[in-house]
């Protein structure tokens, strides 16, 4: 696996992970990879240092601090979709698969779906994402 740096044609600046190089030039030649902002097919890999997996290069831990931000981000992140997006329950793989066909109205979605349906989904080239969960809350910890 390689994980590359992209960015669309509005600036929006995202990653993805890929099987090789190859799969992303294929995928990207057939439009296949979409902004997770604003859709688009417009996609372009960013100067980085690629990071594939496998390699025996363990990654530093964490600090506390750093964590503590990443955990913010990712609240904020949920927090967007839940008050932005259209709540499809387990109904999101056949809605997701919908408005991928034009066969309902384009919009923000999430809920719930199956491994193999989030696999099936992949493979269709629908642009899914998963949501990050919901905070731990404070009152609930030991």
């Amino acid at each position: 696996m390689i994980r590359y740096a992209l960015a669309c044609d509005h600036a929006h600046e995202f990653e993805g992970w890929f099987g090789s190089s190859e799969d992303y030039d294929a995928q990207a030649d057939a439009g296949q990879i979409g902004c997770p902002t604003c859709g688009s097919t417009a996609v372009t890999k960013q100067i980085m240092a690629p990071m594939v997996a496998g390699t025996k290069r363990n990654a530093p831990d964490m600090t506390p601090a750093a964590r503590e931000v990443m955990m913010q981000a990712m609240a904020e992140v949920r927090q967007h979709v839940e008050d932005n997006f259209d709540y499809v329950g387990d109904t999101f793989a056949d809605e997701a698969r919908a408005i991928h066909a034009g066969k309902s109205e384009n919009r923000g979605i999430y809920g719930e779906a199956t491994p193999a349906e989030v696999r099936d989904l992949k493979e269709e080239g629908v642009n899914i994402a998963p949501l990050p969960p919901a905070p731990v809350k404070k009152a609930s910890l030991n």
